[in-house]
């Protein structure tokens, strides 16, 4: 083929796979579309990318022969060994400069060893966040990607023209830095989203059991909330949701069995923040409360064992929906505080010189946990893009401060009626920690030297310098050096 046409190939044809190809096609840029199974090709060419300039390929070498140079392929498969599988049968048809994109939820270490790979052979990865589900991918997604910092020029043109657009025309795709950084910001990314879906839950839980609202209040409720601070797509599609009916003309929501399921990301992010000691407690209670979710039949057998009172709630209910509107916020400011504070972690042990703010912007629109409140964290980051915890941005330090009378009240109503507010509860005790001048770590660090002889510091001393004391007078006076318990 002397003048191959393609921009850029897209392997895999699932919904993300074909609703990004026609997005591209729908921008001007001419894609390859190659499938594993390649009647699915055909099924493609045939059905939805019917009548465009989108392009078929029915071998890898077809399409690579197919793409213009550099040349660049994009992965939409199942994250692990089917992307290694794919990059394995591509490097004996690329030449030195191709690049390779992987757009699906890769693990960000894994991403780091195909970057540094790649890149040995001359060839540039780049490992890609895409949220916004199927309706994103078609219109206009986040786009994060990281990975060989060289072939940002060559897939720029592609991403910012596909992604979605904010304000001013705003893309929200930018550069995120090397190695697995795009598939790590992802990775928060979804956590956060974890966070942000257990919160909505428990403010619905709060609604209907503790003040006995059925699913069209709620939905009322939820409404009312997206036209002010708490507009997201979330809290939108929560509105929809119970405001949707079944066939019968009841709560379809009600008739949805309550056993959550999740693919993995939130997990990743609660395992890494714990490598980086970052307490991202509220993602980690998010993740939980999943898995506990997910034991139903044990949890229907303990309802009728286990004491506790009842779950209604004696107050006024305009007085509680506005203190769960309130709780719901600033639970929210906390996990966001957390995500942050676990990116800069991994950005200072990873060398990725992280950009906060514009990553607010990728994230403020397209994607899942795209919100208003995004606009104020970007804000916040642009103003001081060395602040250390967005808490204490002016802005976020105010609304804590009006919302905390409310999500105390909340959070001390649920624990004396029996709900489950986990997320709530552990916004609210790390907040209180993170303000607390003097934890009782202390005492802690005592119980270490004492069964362990792991030390401590003093607080009529410098930092850095240890100490063991003989608490029983039978034991040494050597230190731990290399144990610990």
């Amino acid at each position: 083929m002397s003048n191959p046409p393609g921009d850029i190939a897209v392997i895999g044809l699932a919904v993300m796979g074909q609703n990004l190809i026609l997005n591209m096609n729908d921008h001007g840029f001419t894609v390859v579309a190659f499938n594993r199974t390649t009647s699915k090709v055909d099924e493609f060419l045939s059905n939805e990318a019917k009548g465009t300039r989108i392009v078929g390929a029915r071998s890898i070498a077809e399409m690579v022969a197919s793409l213009k140079r550099p040349r660049r392929v994009m992965l939409m498969v199942k994250a692990g060994a089917a992307v290694d599988e794919f990059i394995a049968q591509l490097l004996p048809h690329l030449a030195p400069g191709d690049i390779v994109i992987d757009g699906g939820n890769s693990l960000f270490n894994d991403t780091g060893r195909r970057v540094r790979e790649l890149e040995a052979r001359g060839l540039l990865y780049v490992g890609t966040g895409v949220s916004g589900g199927e309706e994103g991918a078609r219109f206009g997604p986040s786009i994060m990607p990281g990975g060989s910092c060289a072939a940002w020029p060559h897939v720029r043109p592609i991403f910012q023209a596909i992604a979605a657009k904010v304000e001013g025309g705003a893309a929200c795709c930018d550069w995120v830095g090397g190695g697995g950084s795009g598939h790590y910001v992802k990775m928060v990314h979804n956590g956060i989203e974890y966070g942000d879906m257990q919160l909505i839950c428990e403010a619905y839980q709060l609604m209907r059991d503790g003040l006995g609202m059925a699913a069209p209040e709620i939905a009322h409720v939820f409404r009312q909330w997206n036209a002010g601070d708490l507009d997201s797509f979330l809290v939108e599609i929560t509105g929809n949701i119970l405001g949707k009916a079944d066939d019968d003309g009841q709560p379809l929501v009600d008739k949805i069995l309550d056993a959550a399921g999740q693919k993995g990301t939130g997990k990743w992010t609660v395992i890494d923040s714990a490598n980086l000691a970052q307490p991202v407690t509220l993602i980690a209670e998010a993740v939980f409360a999943r898995c506990v979710s997910a034991m139903k039949a044990e949890r229907v057998a303990a309802a009728p064992l286990l004491a506790g009172p009842a779950p209604r709630i004696d107050a006024d209910r305009a007085t509680m929906v506005e203190d769960i509107r309130r709780a719901l916020y600033a639970s929210k400011i906390v996990s966001y505080a957390q995500g942050y504070m676990l990116m800069r972690a991994a950005s200072q042990e990873n060398g990725w010189n992280l950009n906060y703010g514009a990553i607010a912007l990728m994230w403020r629109g397209g994607c899942i946990i795209r919100s208003r409140f995004l606009g104020k964290i970007k804000d916040a980051f642009d103003a001081d893009p060395g602040l250390v915890n967005l808490m204490l941005d002016g802005y976020f330090r105010a609304e804590l401060a009006q919302c905390q009378e409310g999500w105390r009240r909340v959070v001390a109503h649920a624990a004396l009626h029996g709900l489950p507010v986990p997320a709530f509860a552990t916004a609210l005790s790390f907040y209180d920690s993170y303000r607390c001048a003097r934890l009782p770590a202390n005492l802690l660090q005592a119980q270490r030297d004492y069964f362990g002889a792991h030390t401590y510091e003093r607080v009529d001393r410098p930092r850095g310098q240890f100490f063991h004391t003989n608490w029983t007078g039978t034991g040494g006076r050597v230190s731990s050096s290399t144990y610990n318990a």
